[in-house]
This record gives structure tokens, C-alpha cells and sequence, in this order.
């Protein structure tokens, strides 16, 4: 089902492109009228999107045959609320996620992260009941240009190239022991994987690539200037690479969290934007409205391995995500799968 804010202009356009592309049945539209603002109030979201989108999935009795609901641009983003591990601010897409328990009666705390019960599931299939949920992806990026391209390249998808895990310098890290596990499940000549102080800049046909962005000391450019096949899917443990889709001045680059560098902050923050790597031809990708925690991020130990082995975008990011009402989102269209050389 894909949700439309009436509203945007941007979101209608989305919607219509990717509908026509993917062949989907307009009976599986779904309109709401909302604010185009990227962060709500929590009684905004329950209103004006959660409200309208259950009924439409009951009105027109598709609550059981959708598996996935794709958000596009224009729909908001984050909902604002309390920080910390016992907060409830958390992202549009991820409280979306437990739509289909709420709908089946179940009730759920909003502070703090909700176990998604398709996480490390690696040898299940996504199947309702024993996975409760619907996997939310998003149809966003700077521009309607950048999302175009996103669901182009999704179409033309081939399980050929590399998967680039490129580790922090910095020892004693979990997240670096994700990318060893993830390269250790892969296959040998589908990786590179880059231990050294080094950021890699400039990688040829790149179909995933995991690292820590702006989090890595050494990391001084905006973009990776990568070459990325149809299909590439991305993540980094970032805090705050989601917090916006309005594109930064050509000459906002990369800085600290010390007070001195807050002038050059974009959005509240100093760090790496998903929305670079989109319009640099990234096909999916996973990031963060607010600070996830690393123990919430995206586990590329799940993530590439799923995703080579042909499960669709959607699956293989949820199957990597451990938590849900939290702060994740995920871009891309849900239906991208790796066909055949």
C-alpha cells in the first residue's frame, strides 16, 4: 500500500510514478491529508496517519494481503517526543511497522524500542502470524528526480558487484565485529574489507556498503564517490543521517559536535546525510531521524547476506533491524530484488 499525502505535491508525484511503474492496483492508494512538516507531534501522527491509514487498510480489506507500506516524500518523517533509551520520539515509518498488531488488537508502549520479531530471522519466511508486523520502506530523497532514480534502479537490479565494509580504526567497537561477521558470510570475492585508518573513497561496482559515515574520525568528505550498480543498498552507524530530506547548500561539508563547529551544523547536526548517497545513486538505504543507539542500528551481518541471497529489499533490512517505535527508517521501494546475472 502506498501512502499519499494529498497535500504534496511531491508525495502525489511519487506515488503516481512509482504506481505506474510497478504495476501496483490503485485500490492499494491510499490518501491522507496531513501537515508536509518533517517532525509531529505524536497526536498528529495518531490523528492524521496511523487513524486514516487503518482505515483504509480495513475499508478496503487489505489488512491480511499487504505486506509492506511504502511512505513517500511529503508524508512526515519523525515524531518528536522524549530523548534517551526510555524516550518516545521515534520515526513516522517505524511506529507504522506495528500498525498491523494495533489493528489486531494488541497495544504497545511508545516509550522506547518495541523487539521486532522478524530480526536474525534468517532462515524464516516473512509470514503473518509469527511475524506481526508490516515492513515500512520510504519513496524519499532531495528531489523527485533523486526518488525517480531510486525506483528506476530498483527495476534493473542484478546480483552482481561488491559489498564495501569499511571498519573504524577504533578498536573495541561491536559495530566492527558486525562488519568482520558480515564479511565472513559473504562471499570471498564479493567483499572488500578494509581494516586500515583509511576511509575508502572512490570503490567501483559497489552493490552494499556499511561503515561508520561521520562517526569515523577520519571520514572528510560528504560523499563516498562510489560507483553504484542498480540494486546498491547502504547503511552506517550514524545517528543522524535521516533527520532531514531538504538538501544542504553544495558547500556544507562535514564538521564536530564541539560548540565551536555549530555554526556549521546542517539540521541540528554536524553528521553525514542519507540523502547524499541517494542522489549519488544509492538504491536503498537504511537511517536515523534521531540517535538510535548502536545496539538499533541496521546489523549488516544480516543485512548483505539476506539481501545476496535474494530476499527483496524490504525483508532484508527488517531481518537486520533489532527494534521497532524507535528511530529507524528505511529507503528505498520494498519489491527491489537481485535477479540473475
Amino acid at each position: 500500500m502506498v501512502v499519499v499525502n494529498s497535500n504534496s505535491p511531491l508525495s502525489r508525484k511519487i506515488a503516481e510514478y512509482y504506481v505506474r511503474k510497478r504495476g501496483i492496483p490503485t485500490r492499494n492508494l491510499c490518501l491522507i491529508q496531513t501537515t508536509t512538516d518533517e517532525l509531529i507531534p505524536r497526536q498528529v501522527y495518531e490523528r492524521e496517519i496511523a487513524g486514516p491509514i487503518a482505515g483504509c487498510l480495513k475499508n478496503k480489506g487489505l489488512t491480511e494481503q499487504i505486506e509492506y507500506l511504502v511512505t513517500t516524500l511529503g508524508v512526515p518523517l519523525g515524531i518528536r517526543g522524549t530523548e534517551g533509551l526510555d524516550g518516545d520520539e521515534s520515526s513516522v515509518d517505524s511506529e507504522l511497522t506495528l500498525l498491523y498488531s494495533v489493528l489486531h488488537g494488541t497495544k504497545y508502549k511508545v516509550n522506547g524500542p518495541v523487539p521486532n520479531p522478524f530480526f536474525g530471522a534468517r532462515e524464516a519466511t516473512f509470514h503473518r502470524p509469527a511475524h506481526p508486523i508490516y515492513l515500512v520502506t520510504r519513496l524519499a530523497a532531495y528531489s523527485l528526480e533523486d526518488v525517480q532514480g531510486m525506483i528506476d534502479r530498483s527495476l534493473a537490479a542484478v546480483n552482481r558487484g561488491v559489498v564495501v565494509l569499511d571498519l573504524s580504526s577504533e578498536e573495541g567497537k561491536p559495530g566492527n565485529d558486525w562488519l568482520r561477521t558480515a564479511a565472513i558470510l559473504l562471499p570471498e570475492d564479493r567483499v572488500v574489507f578494509d581494516e586500515s585508518p583509511q576511509v575508502l573513497i572512490g570503490q567501483k561496482n559497489v552493490i552494499g556498503y556499511a561503515s561508520w559515515g561521520s562517526n569515523d574520525r577520519n571520514r572528510k568528505t560528504r560523499t563516498t564517490r562510489f560507483q553504484w550498480l542498480p540494486g546498491a543498498i547502504m547503511t552506517e552507524y550514524v545517528s543522524t543521517n535521516g533527520r532531514t530530506f531538504e538538501r544542504p547548500p553544495e558547500t556544507w561539508g562535514l564538521s564536530s559536535w564541539k560548540p565551536a563547529d555549530q555554526p556549521k551544523w546542517f539540521k541540528g547536526s554536524p553528521q553525514t546525510l542519507i540523502g547524499d548517497y541517494l542522489a549519488e545513486g544509492v538504491t536503498g538505504a537504511a537511517a536515523h531521524v534521531f540517535e538510535p543507539y548502536l545496539q538499533f542500528t541496521p546489523r549488516p551481518d544480516h543485512l548483505f547476506p539476506a539481501y545476496l541471497s535474494g530476499r527483496t529489499l524490504g525483508e532484508s533490512f527488517y531481518l537486520a533491524i533489532p527494534a521497532l517505535s524507535w528511530k529507524n527508517i528505511v529507503l528505498g521501494d520494498p519489491l527491489c530484488q537481485l535477479r540473475r546475472p
